[in-house]
């Protein structure tokens, strides 16, 4: 499937809250008047995405992530800007659009607890109108995919957390939309079932050229599935594009790794920041325009037996802008 599926220009979120002192006289003139604030969630944000693109959309608590999500499965409306999805404007809603997406919450579940998940399925085929036919064919495939047979029969409230979120995946695929927004899919589970998760995620998406749109806290979702990330702070875009690009382009320094034969690290410049030592072995963090000069003294001045001049790892560069918010 070839084409843009989703367009998204100068999209904006300002929610209007209610704010009072604490205290009775404040709670009581509350009752006749009240006092709000506006707090910007999503500000004038625009991209596009392609069928079949897997996009990492990433960003701190508070970002705006969530709502711009929310935004393009049409359950909130934008203050200002303008979206299409599949030609579709999200939050009209129309049951057209809502046929062709599916949004899967990591924290929220839409199966019935008291009963086994394959009623649930049913149900859903129904309200989706899928023919039984196609809808047996999907479940075969994604119980096969999420090797899940043995979770179909039992009540969902014996499930743990791995097994529930494999139900609420195959509960919003089974009418195989074309645009699935995944909103923390893999929060709360141990390490294993991430995995396995992820690589169902891409062996999916390449069986069916589904557009992705994930967010996630975990850094090893994104790079394990998402070629190209969009990185939101404060509600506004800092980054759109490559993975391996965003540590170039957000980091300003580079890390140099040295080991040296004698193990003396005499005759290191004053000023250069020497984040690990051990054993003759150096991490020198530098600024990316400097790092040419330097490593060039290094191997002129200094017995050195191995050199590697790396970007920072792009947990670091993350966790730089979540902490800093530096564009």
């Amino acid at each position: 499937m070839n084409g843009t599926h989703i367009v998204v220009r100068d999209l904006s979120k300002t929610y209007r809250v209610p704010e009072r002192e604490p205290g009775l006289a404040a709670s009581l003139k509350g009752l006749v008047r009240r006092d709000y604030r506006d707090v910007e969630a999503v500000r004038g944000v625009s991209f596009t995405v392609e069928a079949g693109e897997i996009v990492g959309f990433i960003g701190p608590n508070g970002a705006g992530k969530t709502s711009t999500l929310k935004m393009l499965s049409g359950l909130l409306y934008p203050t200002a800007g303008e979206s299409r999805v599949l030609g579709h404007v999200p939050w009209e809603r129309r049951p057209g659009y809502l046929r062709r997406i599916s949004m899967i919450l990591g924290n929220k579940s839409q199966m019935v607890w008291d009963i086994p998940p394959l009623d649930t399925f049913h149900v859903l085929g129904e309200i989706y109108g899928v023919d039984p036919a196609d809808l047996q064919r999907t479940l075969d495939e994604l119980v096969e995919l999420l090797e899940m047979q043995e979770l179909l029969t039992k009540p969902v409230r014996n499930f743990s957390l791995g097994e529930r979120m494999k139900c609420e995946l195959v509960a919003g695929l089974l009418h195989r939309p074309d645009v699935l927004f995944l909103d923390e899919p893999t929060l709360g589970l141990d390490v294993s079932m991430q995995g396995r998760l992820r690589r169902f995620l891409a062996e999916y998406n390449q069986r069916n050229d589904v557009t992705v749109i994930l967010t996630s806290h975990y850094m090893a979702d994104v790079l394990a599935l998402c070629p190209r990330v969009i990185l939101i702070h404060h509600g506004q875009l800092l980054y759109d594009g490559d993975l391996g690009g965003l540590a170039e382009r957000l980091a300003p320094f580079k890390l140099i790794r040295v080991t040296l034969r004698n193990g003396s690290p005499d005759g290191i410049p004053e000023g250069v920041d020497v984040i690990e030592r051990e054993n003759g072995r150096l991490t020198l963090r530098v600024g990316r325009a400097e790092a040419p000069a330097l490593t060039a003294h290094l191997l002129d001045t200094l017995p050195v037996a191995d050199l590697a001049v790396e970007d920072p790892p792009i947990e670091a560069v993350i966790d730089q802008i979540y902490q800093e918010g530096v564009a």
